[in-house]
């Protein structure tokens, strides 16, 4: 059976199949039993769930603050009026948009009423296609409040749990350019230390762009694949394509179309895959492996490194063609020392999260606490930072002592690594920066889990620290 479009000419219909919204609501009361059975007709024939009430009293206790649709109502109408109602929803919600149905002698009260805060009036007699015109324009305004009420929210909860809180500068500057650039369709590449927030900064890039009501935010980590299964996981493959491929697998990058796409570490991408993933980025196109198929795909793709690409000698294998292909806009995230005005509160903000996680009161923060806030070098940014609250929750955080900050380089030095000649900062940083490294593999045993975990860097970070400050876990192995 057709259904009778809101333009009145082409079909649409009444119940929203996979992959489509859920036709809009509406409300239609009128104490005219057979007006509003027909109206409720015409409504659902046009592609939205309507529902009749009698009385504006039983609509009332019906339609919540955060009703989606909209409200179709008749003034006149025993007890409750539609302008008492179009009233009494308003101090609800004043967005919610109400159509007031009027007789000839009406107009001039419906024209009081939208300047009282109505959407809009029809005066009767009107033909179907008159109320499907306007219930559809009301529909489409209440989905537009909605959907930026809920992006408010999610922006601010988003702020709110993680580490993009703060009022310095640096950050006022980063979240600025996060709005700024968030809708514009380019490629980004987010530059930060381990810990500062790179995978918050790309959801955010994300949810605040419409590519959030259209595609999904797919992150890969490329230090934590290995090569023999990064290509399968980015690219997908059709069943047969190799040993143990027993069935087709859509890729990372497939799935992502239509949203945005999120490689971090991706300077640990293996070169192979750097040349695929570079046709990709210039084509916008994925072929899986096992198949000669060419698919279009539409995506954002948000690259993070913990090391500068722009610097040959950082970059070492990473592809320099590449670099620039993902460098079209670059965000820098601050590390927590160099925004030391904000440790306070985002302290605050962590000790308080974690004490509602664990059922504990919020313990105060005293003098010595103070104290580590304001002196600790957090090597490990704000998640160094969260994890510490939670430890101070729990009554196991307790400050480390002043002898762990030395008084020279070489009282920290590991075994076999070089002394620093100099008392240059990056010399003292790095001496401390071994001997933490130490403490925690003698703490744990050698345990790489374990000691990843206390360090809070992940593990091929840690692997490279080892391999930097000629340390060896097996030196540390209980037994």
């Amino acid at each position: 059976m057709s259904r009778i479009a809101p333009d009145g000419g082409r079909p649409a219909a009444a119940t929203a199949s996979p992959g489509r919204a859920e036709p809009t609501p509406v409300a239609f009361v009128d104490d005219d039993a057979m007006l509003r059975r027909a109206n409720v007709q015409s409504l659902e024939l046009g592609g939205f769930a309507a529902t009749g009430f009698a009385s504006a009293e039983d609509a009332l206790a019906a339609i919540g603050p955060d009703y989606p649709g909209v409200v179709v109502t008749d003034i006149r109408m025993p007890k409750m009026d539609g302008l008492q109602l179009q009233r009494a929803l308003g101090q609800r919600d004043a967005d919610l948009p109400v159509i007031l149905v009027t007789g000839h002698g009406d107009v001039e009260m419906a024209v009081a009423a939208l300047q009282d805060g109505a959407y809009d009036f029809i005066a009767k007699p009107y033909p179907p296609e008159r109320l499907l015109r306007s219930v559809t324009r009301a529909a489409e305004k209440r989905r537009l409040v909605l959907e930026n009420r809920a992006l408010r929210q999610r922006a601010a909860s988003t702020l709110d749990d993680g580490p993009l809180i703060g009022e310095t500068p640096a950050m006022r500057r980063l979240r600025a350019t996060l709005r700024q650039i968030a809708d514009a369709d380019v490629d980004v590449l987010v530059a930060g230390e381990t810990g500062s927030g790179k995978e918050v900064v790309a959801r955010l890039l994300h949810d605040w762009s419409s590519r959030r009501r259209h595609g999904h935010f797919v992150a890969l980590n490329c230090a934590a694949l290995p090569e023999s299964v990064i290509e399968s996981e980015l690219f997908g493959h059709e069943s047969g394509a190799f040993t143990g491929a027993q069935k087709k697998r859509i890729g990372r990058i497939e799935h992502a179309s239509g949203g945005t796409l999120f490689f971090d570490e991706i300077e640990s991408m293996p070169l192979p895959t750097q040349v695929k993933l570079l046709r990709v980025l210039e084509g916008r196109e994925v072929a899986p492996l096992g198949t000669n198929d060419v698919r279009p795909v539409d995506l954002r793709v948000v690259a993070a490194a913990k090391v500068d690409l722009g610097d040959p000698a950082q970059r070492g294998d990473f592809r320099e063609d590449l670099y620039y292909r993902l460098n079209v806009v670059t965000v820098s995230i601050p590390p927590l020392r160099e925004r030391r005005a904000d440790i306070p509160l985002l302290f605050g903000h962590f000790l308080a999260r974690a004490a509602e996680r664990f059922r504990r009161e919020v313990p105060p923060i005293d003098a010595g606490l103070r104290r580590h806030l304001d002196t600790h070098a957090w090597p490990g940014n704000v998640r160094e930072l969260v994890h510490f609250a939670e430890r101070c929750v729990l009554g196991i955080g307790e400050p480390e002592p002043a002898a762990a900050f030395p008084e020279s380089p070489s009282t920290v030095a590991p075994a076999g690594a070089t002394l620093p000649e100099t008392g240059a900062l990056p010399d003292w940083v790095e001496a401390a920066e071994g001997r933490l490294i130490r403490a925690a593999l003698e703490a744990t045993g050698g345990d790489v889990r374990r000691t990843i975990q206390r360090l809070g860097i992940p593990r091929k970070t840690f692997y490279d620290k080892l391999a930097r400050h000629g340390l060896r876990r097996a030196d540390f192995e209980d037994g």
